[in-house]
């Protein structure tokens, strides 16, 4: 598989679009994380000091009681918000969320139904292990594939990479499970002795982006590398990612991290940035808004305070890449497509923003 530098690559002419509008939908947020579209045309964010609220046309972000209580601390604290596949009937959504304490601490996935400005019959269907004791490098990302079942992305705990590649741990995983919490029998580890049949992939070191196309059935993730060798990842089931054994990134120190940046056997980014971007958010452009942009990622980015499209031809191989929509300078944590095909971004800042992007 073909990988694409991304720090070689960029370029500067797009496809024609008119003149993007951009618009504050809501601001004074403590670090928004995440965004969920709701039928009737509301929008859930997600706080990361803990909060959820719902945003109506109009109206001041509404606070949402029932949110499970978070770890706040550093990186952690309350992640991603997933709506049901049914949830125009049953009202369940999903949240993703650090949890425990300083020394031991994990990701988890809860289940609730929304009713009105409250969530109730709340219940953790599944929790992270081993315990970690760091506040950093959580993944809790999640998408709903098209059979239902739901996939998190986690992170490697920092001090403890090596756990990515080893199969008893559900640190530096994407995991796959069903929406009750259950297992699927046909996850690829779940027969094999000793591993937790909840991963999906491995070798991932801290995903904070993942998104799901239904229109080419593939997975997309993206996860931050160390000093330089940040990734985007096509997932496939069983999926060997690399880390640490194989990475373009260095130690924050400096130092060689590994000898190899690619190895036999595991599966290369089709984009990796050296210098690092620290992507976050990740969204596949569908819809009429943006003609020129079908089947394109946009890649959100904490450390450069950009957005970017990654162009994909049709058969999703990287093309080249841009940054978009330069009057946005901030650290954006997560990108979304709205139903009507407008792109939304929240920004990372102690008073975080949600902007809305049309054409």
């Amino acid at each position: 598989m073909r990988t694409f530098v991304g720090a070689l690559l960029l370029v500067a002419v797009a496809p024609a679009q008119a003149a993007p509008k951009i618009e504050t939908i809501a601001s004074g947020l403590d670090h928004p994380w995440s965004l969920a579209f709701l039928p009737d045309g509301g929008v859930l964010v997600t706080e990361r000091s803990g909060k959820l609220s719902l945003i109506a046309a109009g109206k001041a972000p509404a606070p949402i009681s029932g949110v499970p209580a978070v770890y706040a601390k550093s990186q952690g604290g309350l992640f991603d918000v997933l709506l049901d596949p049914e949830f125009a009937a049953n009202r369940m959504l999903y949240l993703s969320y650090a949890a425990g304490v300083p020394g031991a601490n994990f990701t988890r996935i809860a289940r609730a139904r929304l009713d009105g400005t409250a969530l109730r019959d709340v219940k953790v269907i599944f929790q992270v292990a081993p315990a970690k004791d760091t506040p950093v490098h959580f993944g809790g990302r999640m998408a709903m594939l098209a059979d239902g079942t739901l996939v998190m992305t986690t992170g490697d705990g920092f001090d403890r990479r090596e756990q990515a590649q080893r199969l008893q741990s559900g640190l530096g995983k994407i995991v796959r499970i069903r929406r009750d919490g259950g297992i699927p029998a046909d996850n690829p580890f779940a027969k094999t002795p000793g591993a937790q049949a909840s991963i999906w992939s491995y070798g991932h070191r801290n995903p904070q982006g993942l998104a799901y196309d239904a229109a080419s059935g593939r997975l997309y993730a993206h996860e931050h590398g160390p000093k330089g060798g940040d990734e985007v990842n096509i997932i496939v089931r069983g999926g060997n990612y690399g880390w640490p054994i194989a990475t373009k990134g260095l130690d924050y120190s400096g130092a060689t991290i590994s000898p190899f940046k690619t190895y036999k056997g595991m599966i290369d980014g089709v984009v990796v940035w050296v210098p690092s971007i620290a992507p976050s958010g990740l969204a596949v452009v569908r819809g009429a808004m943006w003609p020129a942009w079908q089947g394109d990622l946009i890649v959100g980015a904490l450390a450069s305070q950009e957005l970017r499209r990654i162009d994909l031809d049709a058969g999703g191989a990287v093309v080249s890449q841009e940054r978009i929509f330069p009057s946005i300078k901030a650290r954006v944590r997560d990108v979304r497509t709205a139903p009507d095909g407008a792109i939304w971004v929240t920004t990372d800042e102690a008073s975080g923003k949600v902007l809305r992007i049309s054409q």
